[in-house]
């Protein structure tokens, strides 16, 4: 079977099969599931299962959710990483109520600005050297709006014996480790 945008990759050709069966849990109502075991005729990903309890989808339905689904993932991995979303200060039912869709909210908007800011400052894709990317990541989006609004934000003293020179190319190192510290 041939499943279309392999995560973000074209199509590719996988095998599977499909059923349904009981989900048992002690002192619990058993669970109708549907199971679809996936396997890779080329062997590059090991065989692995996915449940549903969507009984009336296909399997390859089930299989196109699932992978789309780590466009999700790396969402709410970002916004946990980097705007604090299920810290430890918002284990209350009322701060998450409150505190979450306000930082889901300053996702959207940081990346909203970030892609309006593109066209007049330049992106810097951080890299490393065990994973290279070619699209910038929400770190990156956050630094280029946080270096945005520091443009305005460090001036010029007027008078001269209050200036001390640092040399551009320091300047601009130190400017983007603390955008990306911050």
């Amino acid at each position: 079977m041939i499943v279309n945008n392999w995560y973000g990759q074209g199509k590719r050709e996988v095998e599977i099969c499909s059923d349904t069966a009981v989900w048992y849990h002690t002192a619990k109502p058993v669970v109708p599931i549907r199971w679809v075991l996936i396997r890779d005729p080329k062997g590059k990903f090991e065989t692995q299962a996915i449940l549903s309890t969507g009984l009336t989808y296909s399997p390859i339905q089930i299989l196109e959710w699932f992978v789309r689904r780590w466009q999700v993932e790396v969402i709410f991995e970002e916004v946990r990483a980097h705007l604090g979303v299920e810290t430890q200060r918002q284990w209350a039912d009322i701060a998450i109520a409150r505190t979450t869709p306000l930082l889901f909210g300053l996702f959207s908007l940081v990346t909203v600005l970030a892609h309006h800011l593109q066209n007049d400052f330049q992106w810097q894709v951080r890299q490393t050297s065990w994973y290279s990317k070619h699209l910038p990541s929400f770190s990156d989006a956050l630094a280029l709006v946080r270096r945005f609004f520091w443009a305005s934000t460090f001036s010029m003293s007027h008078e001269s014996f209050e200036m001390v020179k640092v040399p551009r190319p320091l300047f601009e190192r130190l400017r983007d480790i603390a955008v990306y510290a911050a």
